[in-house]
């Protein structure tokens, strides 16, 4: 049966190389047709010219459109402008705070400054004039003097007396000694005090109390020299009139 398979095999490839030979030494012809509506033109014909009474060419019109307006759509802020504002707010905040603290210091400076020159002057105007004669440095020795002596005269008494009596001896050398600075001092005294009613009444009174007892006893002082006097008076005329009767 294989064999027989093999035959037909070997029978059939003769059969098909005649076939394709005959199919390739075959003669074939193709036929090519030109277009018949084509019309060529003379190369010797005459240039036609246009007429003289031909009108312009008319140009093209266009036509122009109106810009269709775009819709533009509000953009926010970028990170950029955030930082940017943010930066410029903390340096508003921070050159407000620099411009009170400068303030403030210079309100500090400025007070310490009219306090000095407060003092320095307060100070000057205690001092007395030169043209009174007056000298400090002698005087409030002796102010200084007096007041040790009243401390030494006081010190086996009480307490108020201690505390009291020295500072009375020493207002009292001041005002005999350096009487125009002890003015100024009480000048200087009564404007502070001035600045509190109840303690300024209190100084009032008090110095209108002593200034009664002053005239008082200047009063009764008079009037007790003169009556020692009268009684001297008397007393020398009746010694005088024994002795006249004696003689």
């Amino acid at each position: 049966m294989a064999a027989r398979v093999l035959l037909q095999q070997r029978a059939l490839a003769p059969l098909a190389t005649l076939a394709l030979g005959g199919f390739a030494l075959t003669p074939s012809m193709a036929y090519a047709e030109a277009p018949v509506d084509i019309k060529r033109k003379p190369i010797y014909d005459d240039v036609e010219l246009p007429a003289s009474n031909a009108s312009p060419p008319s140009l093209p019109k266009f036509v122009t459109s109106e810009p269709v307006e775009e819709d533009h759509k509000p953009r926010g802020p970028t990170p950029t402008d955030r930082l940017a504002e943010q930066i410029g707010k903390a340096r508003l905040f921070l050159y407000k705070y620099v411009v009170l603290a400068e303030d403030k210091v210079n309100e500090t400076v400025d007070s310490a400054f009219h306090l000095e020159q407060s003092f320095t002057n307060t100070v000057a105007s205690l001092a007395p004039p030169r043209e009174s004669g007056e000298q400090l440095l002698p005087g409030a020795i002796y102010v200084l003097v007096a007041s040790m002596a009243g401390s030494i005269m006081s010190r086996n008494r009480n307490i108020l007396l201690r505390a009291t009596f020295p500072l009375a001896l020493g207002i009292g050398a001041g005002w005999v000694v350096l009487p125009i600075t002890m003015r100024n001092v009480s000048d200087l005294a009564w404007k502070y005090e001035q600045k509190f009613p109840v303690v300024a009444e209190s100084h009032l009174k008090a110095r209108d109390g002593l200034q009664q007892g002053v005239q008082f006893a200047r009063v009764h002082s008079a009037l007790g020299a003169r009556y020692v006097d009268e009684k001297v008076t008397e007393a020398r005329e009746v010694i005088e009139g024994w002795v006249k009767q004696g003689k």
